[in-house]
């Protein structure tokens, strides 16, 4: 037998969920007007300067295998490239084309500006405070192995 469920908690899953979902169908639509898909777009993003091929894999939870082929895509795009990474040589790193990291660029400013308009309801002091409630759930204050800056 579960427990009862809190009409508070239910309406704040709706809350941070609908606005999740307008921040994900901005990103979304930015992605395909760089012609590209959501996770080929996420794996762009989420790359940073001379990535293993796993690091990726886990910013995008998903399985290695998977990333062979959103990496494909994006190298056959000429977005990205693999060279050998300078630490371990059977190691294929990631690295950004100067293309890849303009668009890299492009997806970033637009996931800012939709999230500057979603935010503009809140004052300055309400976005502060909501950043700091958020940052204290667990997994809020991930840093680097959550995805995008």
């Amino acid at each position: 037998m579960s427990a009862p469920t809190d009409p508070d908690v239910r309406e704040l899953s709706t809350l941070v969920t609908g606005a999740a979902e307008r921040l994900r169908a901005a990103f979304n639509a930015a992605a395909a007007e760089q012609g590209l898909t959501p996770v080929q777009a996420a794996a762009l993003v989420n790359l940073r300067e001379s990535a293993p091929m796993r690091d990726l894999a886990r910013w995008l939870a998903c399985d290695p295998s998977n990333v062979t082929q959103i990496v494909d895509a994006l190298e056959r795009r000429g977005l990205v490239g693999r060279q050998p990474s300078p630490q371990d040589r059977r190691v294929k790193a990631l690295v950004l084309t100067d293309e890849g990291r303009r668009r890299q660029a492009v997806l970033r400013e637009r996931g800012h500006a939709q999230a500057t308009e979603l935010f503009a309801a809140l004052g300055p002091d309400e976005r502060v405070l909501l950043r700091d409630l958020l940052a204290r759930l667990p997994g809020g204050g991930c840093g680097e192995d959550c995805g995008p800056a």
